[in-house]
This record gives C-alpha cells, sequence and structure tokens, in this order.
C-alpha cells in the first residue's frame, strides 16, 4: 500500500504540490491526469524522492518517511522507499552505451549486487515478458520508441518493486508504437502489479486504470473510480478536462 498524508512541495515561491492526501492499495492501478503544470509527474518524482516534499508524510510497504522543513531525509530514508519503487520515464532515459539486456541488468548488479549470472536470467526472462527477448543484445539506439519503452519497463521491474511509477509513458510515441506499451502495462495491471501513473493519453487511462485523480494547480480536485470520474464526473473542472482528452482521442 502506498499513503500521502498532507504532501507539499514548493520550488522557490511556487506552490507545485498542496496538501496532498491519496491512498493506493496493493494491486490497484491509478491514473494521475490535468493539465501541463498541474503537478502530476512531480507528485510521481516525490513518490520516488528525486524530489524532496517540503511537508507531509509518504508511506511504502514498512518504509515511511515524515518531511518538514530544515528537516534532512537521510541516504537510509530514500533507499529505504526506492527499494519499493519502479520508475518508468517519458523518454525512456536507457544507457546508450549498453545493450538491452545490460540496461535491465545494470541495476540488479550495481545497486543490489546481485551476480552478473542470476542478472542476466532475471532480465532475460524479463524481456520475454515485454515481448521483445530477441532484441536482448541490440543498442537501444536501434530500437524503435515503443522497444525502447518496453526495455524501460523491463528494466524498472527488474528488482520487483512493489509499485510502478510511469510518467506519461506512451507520450513520446506515436499512436501505434503507443499500443505496444499499452498492451504491456494493460498485462501488469491484469497480473496484479500495483502502478501509479501520470498520463494525458484518455485511452490508457480509461482501459488500464481502477481509479483515477485530477488535478489542477498541484491540488486534488477529484479522484474516484476512472469508470465513473471520466463519464460522470462531479466537479464541472473535471468534466471541462476529460472532455478536452476525449476530444483529442477522437481526433487522432
Amino acid at each position: 500500500m502506498i499513503r500521502l498524508d498532507n504532501l507539499s512541495k514548493s520550488f522557490g515561491d511556487h506552490r507545485v504540490l498542496d496538501a496532498i492526501d491519496l491512498t493506493l492499495a496493493g494491486g490497484s492501478v491509478t491514473a494521475l491526469i490535468g493539465p501541463s503544470g498541474s503537478g502530476k509527474s512531480t507528485l510521481l518524482r516525490c513518490v520516488n524522492l528525486l524530489e524532496t516534499p517540503d511537508e507531509g508524510s509518504l508511506a511504502i510497504g514498512d518504509a515511511r518517511i515524515d518531511f518538514r522543513p530544515q528537516r534532512r531525509v537521510t541516504h537510509a530514508e530514500v533507499a529505504a522507499i526506492r527499494r519499493h519503487t519502479g520508475m518508468v520515464f517519458q523518454n525512456f532515459q536507457l544507457f546508450a552505451h549498453l545493450s538491452v539486456i545490460e540496461n535491465v541488468m545494470e541495476g540488479l548488479v550495481t545497486v543490489l549486487k546481485w551476480d552478473r549470472a542470476r542478472a542476466r536470467e532475471r532480465a532475460a526472462a524479463l524481456l520475454e515478458k515485454v515481448g521483445i527477448a530477441h532484441k536482448a543484445d541490440a543498442w537501444p539506439s536501434t530500437l524503435s520508441g515503443g522497444q525502447q519503452q518496453r526495455v524501460a519497463i523491463a528494466r524498472a521491474l527488474a528488482p520487483s518493486p512493489q509499485v510502478l511509477l510511469c510518467d506519461e509513458p506512451t507520450s513520446a510515441l506515436d499512436p501505434e508504437l503507443s499500443a505496444e506499451v499499452v498492451d504491456v502495462l494493460r498485462q501488469l495491471a491484469q497480473e496484479g502489479t500495483t502502478m501509479l501513473m501520470a498520463t494525458h493519453d484518455l485511452r490508457l487511462a480509461a482501459s488500464i486504470a481502477h481509479d483515477a485523480v485530477f488535478l489542477k494547480d498541484g491540488a486534488i480536485v477529484e479522484a474516484g473510480p476512472s469508470s465513473a470520474l471520466f463519464s460522470r464526473p462531479r466537479d464541472a473542472r473535471t468534466a471541462r478536462f476529460v472532455s478536452t482528452l476525449t476530444q483529442s482521442s477522437m481526433i487522432q
């Protein structure tokens, strides 16, 4: 389970996240939606501690951190949270100098100190899972965007995280390549992988997410089952935003 209580983050005088309260059950898939600048990506980065919240608390499994001004988060606390999370970035962020299978192995070998044979076996199984085992020895530069994102998903899954964080996983892809990634994420959802994803892709959110959270100006406007939020939003601001996503999907 993931729990955020009163989580806030500012950059200078700009309050990017304002008292976020959010609970995710194990095995659930939650989509963060909202306009650009609403705080979706910052929220994901705070969960993975790529950004440090100013106030509030974060708990994932048995790891918990309370944030206060002037309190320094320790390396041990960061490591405890990150042991439970895997991150998939918008622009893949694969290591260009490593082969596909070495990209998936890297964290297991350098961070978790697995021996290379065990890491390679785990990486090979994950590449098979995301449908790209035949590219194990290829360089990332030779792959399509959809293939690179599938490698990135395999890499994020390598240490068996409790939650997979996805930051706009399809936004850098054209519709055909996006479908490859959606299929992989749908399979993971069906297998009970806990996911928190920021996305503008209504098809991704509606077809995979159990729950959706609409953010605007750093605050949660509305949250609930995705089917209800997309078809019968309670707040007028949510309705306006969902209608723009629907129109965009129809154009594509």
